[in-house]
């Protein structure tokens, strides 16, 4: 197998703990350089910026863009059009119609667009969808709640235009929701807390539904100390499924039945190395829609300061 050699971009706490492993672990992988204003990774060439990298680097034939999403549409054309693959952490961007012209980029050059979501290929994920498709679903609550200073220590983008606050961890919730339910559903209704001081919400609820009127409800919020919560509860005419841990644990009526390690970044990478082989592209928005939506229908309320 010809090794798909990869470039990150964005050296930041995601890339550190998270794809430097995966991309070691995973079969037809290697990490070839990185991409960092700030950030090296020693035995690597190191570059400051992707446009550097592309005209001055060693050979690559991917790029894994980690950087703050407002700055991605750009590296993604520009790595694009220098024919290379392109993987786009979650979100895949500050908005959904710009990555239209992405997609058509690569389509075009017969390369590789992925907008990963990597809470889809949590190990309770797939087992869930199985189980609901098989049942009349009554209702679903999503409580997603966790600690900005512990996942976003000093990352001001994420509450800068576009940097999406609580919905950078919430939309890992809605990329679980919209894969394990069988039908799709839109936002109906939303509130929004944004801190005095910051352009993006630090806490959301949020109503949505389905064509036949599912009641679904969730509940962001960046500001939960100790415990932290990432859960999914679907009532059923079967009992109750339980989705926990971010889709790494999945209960029915209080019993486990699904339950394995963590490999969620290894299973991206797996299937990144699977697309680049054949140029096939792999750009699911439904997650990033009803980010957007909420946005659109939410009532905006101001809270207290954010200070790190």
């Amino acid at each position: 197998m010809t090794e798909l050699r990869i470039a990150i971009v964005g050296f930041g706490k995601i890339a550190r703990d998270q794809h430097v492993g995966a991309i070691a672990a995973v079969p037809g992988a290697t990490l070839a350089a990185i991409a960092s204003r700030n950030a090296s990774l020693p035995g690597l060439p190191h570059f400051a910026t992707v446009e550097e990298l592309l005209e001055k680097g060693p050979p690559i034939d991917a790029v894994s863009l980690c950087t703050p999403p407002q700055v991605r549409r750009a590296q993604a054309a520009a790595a694009l059009a220098a024919g290379k693959h392109v993987m786009l952490e979650k979100p895949p961007g500050t908005g959904v119609a710009e990555l239209d012209p992405l997609v058509a980029m690569a389509a075009k050059a017969k390369r590789t667009l992925f907008a990963t979501w990597h809470s889809r290929h949590a190990p309770a994920v797939e087992p869930a969808r199985e189980w609901l498709a098989k049942r009349r679903i009554k209702s679903v609550h999503i409580i997603w709640k966790e600690d900005v200073r512990v996942w976003h220590p000093g990352q001001t983008w994420i509450w800068e235009p576009g940097g999406l606050g609580v919905f950078d961890p919430g939309i890992n919730a809605l990329s679980i929701l919209t894969r394990i339910l069988p039908y799709p559903l839109f936002v109906t209704a939303a509130e929004l807390a944004f801190p005095a001081n910051c352009q993006s919400p630090i806490a959301a609820s949020l109503k949505l539904t389905t064509i036949d009127g599912l009641p679904v409800t969730a509940e962001f919020d960046f500001r939960q100390t100790g415990p932290q919560s990432w859960d999914i509860v679907a009532e059923t005419d079967q009992g109750r499924m339980t989705l926990s841990r971010g889709g790494r644990i999945m209960e029915i009526d209080g019993k486990v039945v699904a339950e394995a390690p963590d490999e969620e970044y290894r299973e991206l990478y797996r299937h990144f190395v699977k697309l680049a082989a054949s140029g096939a592209s792999d750009v699911d928005l439904a997650p990033l829609r009803l980010v957007a939506d909420a946005f659109l229908l939410g009532k905006r309320n101001i809270v207290e300061p954010f200070v790190d």
